[in-house]
């Protein structure tokens, strides 16, 4: 059985192959990268695949029975083309089942809503495409903030406008151990899942983070206005306005769901303290 997974080179994309590695062995697992090159290192063969190009896709999904396509990172309204591009080629192809990285939050209302609607046109699309199917709808990876701890040391504090509102954190490597079960299990065809941890606060965020990293980090909450100036201006209109809305999204309850996790990857889901420690652990200096 042959499986391909898209956005390789990409750090979830990553996860995946690894995970599948361990499953199925390198032979069976191909790498699909805007930039080839840059996914070589995963040891499997990589195949040329640009979401904007259906030509790469048709080309790319030969001999597989089964796609990963991970979300794309483009602006809201080219990404449902985008995505069609690969569903388009895998039922050319004769690829029997696509599995697609969605995302949880609020369809309306927020600043991060576009994005979350455009997600939810490629899992209508990919529901009527007549190949056997499984959505995941990933939570707010853990990485980032953990990421970007040594700006919050520096400033002593972690900052946004999610107020008390609760956030089920997830992991790149929760979820690549999850997406592997879903590709490879046949009785999870037909099912869409909320792959989320458990639900914490900012405050317990920060409390967690102490825990691990010894250091001394409070939460502090802005409005959204505020917080959406900040961003834009570190960041720029198009990401400011994403993280922004992620985060009023929190404020306003949602990515607080039920976790179908166990369900999709037949374990629970790692405790926030756990992500964060092996975040730790793989990061601390030799």
């Amino acid at each position: 059985m042959k499986i391909a997974v898209t956005s390789a080179s990409g750090k979830l994309g990553a996860s995946i192959v690894e995970h599948l590695i361990d499953e199925i062995g390198k032979e069976q697992v191909i790498g699909i990268a805007r930039t080839p090159e840059k996914a070589q290192y995963l040891g499997v063969e990589i195949r040329q695949g640009d979401y904007n190009n259906r030509q790469d896709f048709d080309a790319a999904l030969k001999g597989v029975d089964a796609v990963l396509l991970v979300s794309g990172m483009d602006e809201p309204q080219k990404r449902i083309v985008q995505h069609r591009h690969v569903i388009e080629a895998a039922k050319a192809n004769g690829v029997k089942k696509i599995v697609y990285t969605s995302i949880i939050g609020a369809e309306e209302n927020n600043a991060f809503s576009p994005i979350v609607q455009t997600n939810r046109q490629t899992e209508k699309d990919i529901r009527d495409s007549g190949l056997e199917w499984v959505i995941g709808r990933n939570g707010i990876y853990i990485e980032p903030d953990l990421d970007y701890i040594d700006t919050y040391v520096k400033e002593g504090e972690i900052r946004n406008c999610a107020a008390n509102g609760k956030c089920t954190y997830t992991s790149r490597q929760e979820l690549g151990y999850a997406y592997t079960k879903m590709l490879l299990g046949d009785k999870h065809n037909g099912n869409t899942y909320n792959l989320v941890g458990n639900a914490i606060t900012q405050k317990e965020l920060a409390n967690t983070i102490n825990q691990v990293f010894g250091t001394s980090l409070v939460y502090n909450s802005v409005s959204v206005e505020s917080y959406l100036a900040e961003r834009k201006a570190a960041l720029g209109d198009f990401m400011g306005t994403v993280i922004a809305g992620i985060y009023e999204g929190i404020k306003n309850g949602a990515n607080d769901v039920p976790s179908d996790f166990e369900k999709a990857a037949g374990r629970k889901h790692k405790s926030t303290l756990e992500m964060i420690k092996n975040y730790h652990m793989n990061h601390l200096k030799i």
